[in-house]
C-alpha cells in the first residue's frame, strides 16, 4: 500500500481545514416605485375608468407588505406640485398622504422646490419616511438635515446597496434658490461604486432624471437596478445585467420588480447574479384604501368649500392641454398673458405654455371659478415685471420658439405683439417680424416686459430674462393667480380668442 509523505499529507490536510467552502445567499426583494404623484384622488381616464391616486397606491403598498416578503417601496419623486390644492397649502396634504404610505426611500424631484428653499425644507422636515439626495447640498456644501447619500440593508444575507439622487436642472426649472445641485449621472455612478466597495452585492439606483440621464446612468453599470422619475410614461427596460423602470404619473400605473438575487461566496469573493420579473398595476383594477380614503376624503371637502367661487364666463372656447399651449398660439395663453399685461401695465407679456397645466377644454359659456384657475396655474408663480431691449425680446421669442416641431414648455403665449414666424427655418432665425402693439419691435427700444419668476430667473432656456432689470422684487410682484382671477372677474366675460398673434408662415 502507497504511503503518503508526509509534506504531501501536510498539503492535504491545509486545504481540508483552510480552504474556504463555498456560501451561497438567496433572497427575493419586491421593489414598488412610485413617482410624479401630484394628485391626491383618482381621475377618470379616457376608458371611463378611474385610476391613481394616494388611496390605490396605499392598498397596492399595503397588500405587498402583508405577504410578509421584503418590500421596499422607492418614490422618485415630484410630488409637493403642481395640483390644484398644492397651490392653497404648498404640498402639506401631500406630506401627511405620503407619510400614511410610507416609503422606504424618498428623492424629491424638481416640482419639490416649486415653492422655493424655506417651504422645500419645511416639508421635507415634516416627512416620516426615509430622505435620500446625494447630489443634494445645502449652500455651505453640506448635506441637508436628515438627508443621507446612501444605505446598505441586508436580506437573507443579501446584502442591497441604495442611493438616490434628485435632477440636477433643477435650478432651471423651479425654484431651488441657493441649494447646490452636482452631476445626476455622476454622482449616481459615484454612489453606487462607493457602496460596491463598502460590501453591497446589489445596487439600487433611485432618480429623479431625464430619459437620456436614466440611459445615461444605464450605460455605466454601476447600479443593478435604475428607478427613475421625471418622464411620466411607463419604462420597463432589461438587458439581462441592469433593469431601468418608470410607473406612469399620479400612479395611474404601478411597476413591481420582484429581484430574485443569489449571492456565491468562495475565497472571500461574493458573485452576485440576479432576475427581475415584472409586474405592471393598472390601478383601475384596485380599490382604495378605506384609511387613505379616508384622509383624501377630507381634504376634498375642506378644499371644496373655497374653490367653486364663480369668476366669470367664456365667450369662446377655451383649450390647455399640452398639445395646444405648447406648440401654438391658445386663446387660454392669450388670457392668461393678458391678465400679466393688463395687471402689470407692461408693454408686453410673455407666458411659457408650460406653465399652463390643467390639460383641459371649456366650451364656449362656461362658467371659470377658482378651482379653474388654480388648476391651469397651480405653480404659486409671480407676475415679475422687466425692462428689456427689443432685440431681447426678439431673442426670447426665438427661444420660445427653437423646439418646435416637437411640443415644449417654453413656446410663448403672448400679449401685446404679433408674431410672424417659420418653424423650417434653423432654431434662432425662425422669426420674420414682431410687432408689439401697432409698431414694428424696436431692436434699440427698452420694453417692460410682464413674465412670470420662473422665465424671469431664466428657466426654460429664457436666459435673457435673468440680465434684465426688474422693476420689482420678486416677493414684492403679485401672484399670477391671483392677477388672473382679478382680470376674468372685472372683465366678467372672458373675450379672448385664437386671432392671429402668432402666425407661422
Amino acid at each position: 500500500m502507497m504511503k503518503l509523505r508526509p509534506f504531501f499529507a501536510l498539503g492535504l490536510l491545509a486545504l481540508i481545514f483552510f480552504a474556504t467552502p463555498a456560501r451561497a445567499a438567496t433572497t427575493t426583494v419586491s421593489f414598488i416605485l412610485v413617482n410624479d404623484i401630484y394628485l391626491m384622488d383618482a381621475v377618470q381616464a379616457a376608458d371611463g375608468k378611474r385610476r391613481g391616486g394616494f388611496a390605490r397606491l396605499a392598498a397596492i403598498v399595503k397588500a405587498e407588505r402583508a405577504k410578509g416578503g421584503h418590500v421596499i417601496l422607492a418614490h422618485a419623486g415630484d410630488t409637493l406640485s403642481p395640483s390644484l390644492m398644492s397651490g392653497f397649502d404648498r404640498g402639506a396634504h401631500i406630506i401627511t398622504l405620503t407619510n400614511a404610505v410610507r416609503p422606504d426611500i424618498f428623492v424629491p424631484g424638481n416640482h419639490e422646490f416649486d415653492f422655493g428653499k424655506a417651504t422645500f425644507l419645511q416639508r421635507m422636515g415634516e416627512a416620516r419616511f426615509p430622505l435620500y439626495g446625494a447630489n443634494l447640498r445645502g449652500p455651505d456644501g453640506q448635506p441637508l438635515p436628515n438627508f443621507k447619500d446612501r444605505s446598505i440593508i441586508t436580506f437573507d444575507g443579501v446584502r442591497i446597496g441604495l442611493t438616490g439622487t434628485t435632477y440636477d436642472g433643477t435650478p432651471l426649472t423651479s425654484t431651488p434658490e441657493d441649494l447646490r445641485f452636482t452631476s445626476t449621472v455622476d454622482t449616481t455612478r459615484q454612489q453606487a461604486e462607493t457602496l460596491r466597495r463598502e460590501g453591497a452585492d446589489f445596487v439600487v439606483a433611485v432618480s429623479h432624471a431625464s430619459r437620456a440621464q436614466d440611459f445615461e446612468i444605464k450605460a455605466t453599470r454601476a447600479a443593478d437596478l435604475i428607478l427613475s422619475g421625471h418622464d411620466h410614461d411607463l419604462l420597463v427596460n432589461f438587458d439581462g445585467l441592469t433593469g431601468l423602470v418608470e410607473s406612469t404619473y399620479d400612479a395611474h400605473m404601478l411597476t413591481i420588480i420582484d429581484a430574485t438575487i443569489q449571492v456565491k461566496e468562495s475565497n472571500g469573493r461574493r458573485e452576485m447574479t440576479w432576475w427581475p420579473q415584472f409586474r405592471i398595476i393598472d390601478t383601475a383594477t384596485v380599490a382604495p384604501d378605506p384609511e387613505v380614503a379616508a384622509l383624501v376624503d377630507g381634504f376634498q371637502k375642506e378644499f371644496t368649500k373655497e374653490m367653486d367661487v364663480p369668476l366669470g364666463t367664456t365667450q369662446y372656447e377655451l383649450d390647455s392641454r399640452n398639445a395646444v399651449v405648447r406648440t401654438q398660439e391658445a386663446a387660454i395663453g392669450n388670457l392668461i398673458a393678458d391678465a400679466m399685461r393688463v395687471s402689470l401695465r407692461a408693454d408686453i407679456a410673455i407666458m411659457n405654455g408650460g406653465g399652463i397645466r390643467s390639460g383641459a377644454v371649456y366650451p364656449a359659456g362656461a362658467q371659470l371659478t377658482r378651482k379653474d384657475v388654480l388648476a391651469e396655474l397651480p405653480f404659486d408663480n409671480r407676475v415679475v415685471t422687466v425692462e428689456m431691449s427689443g432685440i431681447d425680446v426678439r431673442r426670447a421669442i426665438e427661444n420660445g420658439l427653437s423646439l418646435l416641431p416637437n411640443a415644449a414648455g417654453r413656446f410663448p403665449q403672448v400679449s401685446g405683439m404679433t408674431i410672424e414666424a417659420d418653424a423650417t427655418r434653423p432654431p434662432g432665425q425662425r422669426v420674420l417680424s414682431v410687432k408689439v402693439g401697432d409698431a414694428p419691435l424696436d431692436d434699440a427700444k427698452v420694453y417692460k416686459v410682464a413674465t412670470n419668476d420662473f422665465l424671469a430667473r431664466g428657466g426654460d432656456g429664457y436666459t435673457m430674462f435673468s440680465d434684465a432689470v426688474r422693476l420689482l422684487p420678486d416677493p414684492d410682484s403679485p401672484l399670477l393667480a391671483n392677477e388672473v382671477m382679478v382680470y376674468i372677474r372685472q372683465q366678467g366675460t372672458a373675450r379672448e380668442r385664437v386671432e392671429g398673434r402668432i402666425v407661422f408662415k
